[in-house]
């Protein structure tokens, strides 16, 4: 049913968590694990007025790396082939395109769980990658605290 699991991570705990369920996912199917890094162009604008904006991309290139590397290796452990990437744009967006260049079968992402006035200024990647996709998203909350 499924042979292609995209993961996106942002390295986050919620990430962490929602890895889990992407590993067993793929492991229950057979599947190969894309796990895709986003280096965010908002969170680059945010930050670079302090650090610079080639500090800040650079600094977010290392935090993907790592991040996507620590779940290649917790998939690798269960047998699970995995692919990794880091890109570079609108995470929300850059989801929804790589899942359509890999072929992806499935999404399976964390979510922050924002509500009222975060929800309506933050917006939330996962809600806009289930609106713009035809794909099963499976979403994952923040672990409680």
């Amino acid at each position: 049913m499924y042979d292609t699991i995209l993961f996106p991570t942002d390295g986050s705990e919620t990430a962490k968590a929602a890895a889990d369920h992407g590993v067993d996912l793929a492991s229950r199917h057979d599947a190969t694990l894309h796990v895709l890094y986003v280096v965010d162009h908002e969170r680059v604008t945010q930050m670079a007025p302090d650090l610079g904006s080639d500090h800040v991309k650079d600094t977010l290139q290392e935090e993907g790396q790592r991040a996507t590397s620590e779940i290649a290796d917790m998939a690798s452990a269960e047998g699970v082939d995995t692919t990794t990437s880091v890109r570079e744009g609108s995470a929300a967006e850059m989801t929804l395109s790589y899942a359509e260049d890999v072929g992806a079968d499935a999404i399976v992402m964390g979510t922050n769980g924002r509500s009222g006035m975060d929800r309506l200024l933050m917006g939330s990647t996962a809600e806009r990658v289930i609106q713009n996709t035809e794909l099963p998203v499976m979403t994952v909350k923040r672990p409680d605290e």
